[in-house]
């Protein structure tokens, strides 16, 4: 049988339910006058409908209504020498319900055989699958719906880690949403996951909650000043690369080439050796060299940058940036972003600084 056919069985099987509702409605139960009227018929089967609602105290209508919803339900039935016979509830319901029953059975045995056609094809699945996964291959992917249904495939696949670098100032609550669910259930089974984000992230507020259920989870996290694009490792076999990094809605490159791969997992762990705890405080205390983005706008603002220029290459706002270097100028004395250079030199603060002692 095939879906469409048990699709249209399973809509049978629904008419049949609707059917036998429809004796008593969702929310209808037997009314007081029915069960007397069944009661009565159980002792005086052979009574007229006058004689019977003279017992009963109910008029001859009421009766005749009883009579019929109790006959439906296949609690009465026609005498052949006249009047009514009680049935018990349980034959009633045997009779009553049979048909159902052995419907839903088919309906079963439908659902059965279909599961069975589907399960037949793992595989193809499998070797098309496999296919895709050819060692020398770029697989591009359009579409927003289509790149999440591969990353659930690579995410329920996976089986040794998962490394994501995630630039900008924050994971959306809708990101979080999508994505916490497939982290937890990565975490439960085991898979390391490490994960990158930008200084700025520290300041928004979904990103750090975020963040504190991955670490609490078992997964670590760093921040770092900049990051060249977002991505997504899976295993070190495949890499997540969005197709245009400014809209990344509108679909990724699935990167299998050996060669591309060893360099993507270079570049990550350049950016990783790089990278801070992402719990770690974010502002040095006074007198000392400055840490996190503090850090990264010092380093920009001494290569000539502007603060637009900083902004954007850091992920924050503007305004953060004026804020941050007019605070950098003060510690360092400076009058003006030259002297700010120079004597932020003469300090040691723009060498090279080693992760080790980040």
């Amino acid at each position: 049988m095939s879906t469409t056919q048990a699709g249209d069985a399973v809509g049978d099987d629904d008419a049949l339910l609707g059917e036998a509702g429809a004796v008593l409605g969702d929310d209808e139960e037997i009314d007081a006058a029915t069960v007397r009227v069944y009661q009565l018929r159980v002792t005086h089967p052979t009574d007229l409908v006058s004689q019977l609602a003279a017992r009963a105290g109910l008029d001859r209508k009421q009766v005749s209504q009883a009579e019929k919803k109790l006959s439906q339900l296949g609690l009465l039935q026609r005498s052949p020498s006249g009047g009514w016979v009680a049935i018990s509830p349980e034959s009633a319901a045997e009779a009553l319900l049979a048909p159902l029953e052995r419907d839903i059975l088919q309906q079963r045995i439908a659902m059965a055989a279909t599961r069975e056609q589907l399960h037949a094809l793992s595989g193809d699945y499998l070797e098309a699958r496999s296919m895709r996964s050819a060692k020398s291959s770029i697989e591009v992917v359009e579409g927003i719906e289509n790149v999440r249904a591969v990353i659930d495939d690579l995410a329920r696949t996976c089986t040794t880690s998962l490394e994501s670098m995630q630039p900008g100032g924050g994971v959306t609550d809708a990101a979080v949403r999508a994505a916490l669910p497939l982290d937890m259930e990565l975490l439960s089974r085991g898979i390391a996951m490490r994960s990158l984000f930008q200084h700025s992230a520290r300041r928004h507020r979904s990103t750090v909650q975020y963040v504190e259920r991955l670490t609490t989870a078992g997964g670590s996290v760093r921040s770092t000043g900049t990051l060249p694009s977002r991505m997504l490792i899976y295993d070190r076999e495949c890499v997540v690369l969005p197709l245009d990094p400014l809209a990344t809605a509108a679909g990724a490159a699935i990167v299998r080439d050996p060669s591309v791969l060893s360099f993507l997992c270079q570049v990550f762990e350049q950016c990783w050796e790089e990278g801070r705890d992402f719990i770690e405080p974010d502002v040095a205390e006074p007198g000392t060299e400055p840490v996190g983005m503090e850090r990264e706008v010092l380093l920009l603002m001494a290569t000539g940058r502007t603060n637009d220029d900083i902004a954007l290459r850091l992920g924050v706002s503007q305004r953060s940036v004026s804020r941050t270097v007019a605070q950098l100028m003060t510690r360092l004395g400076a009058t003006n972003r030259f002297q700010a250079g120079v004597r932020a030199a003469e300090l040691g603060w723009l060498t090279v600084q080693d992760p080790a002692e980040a």
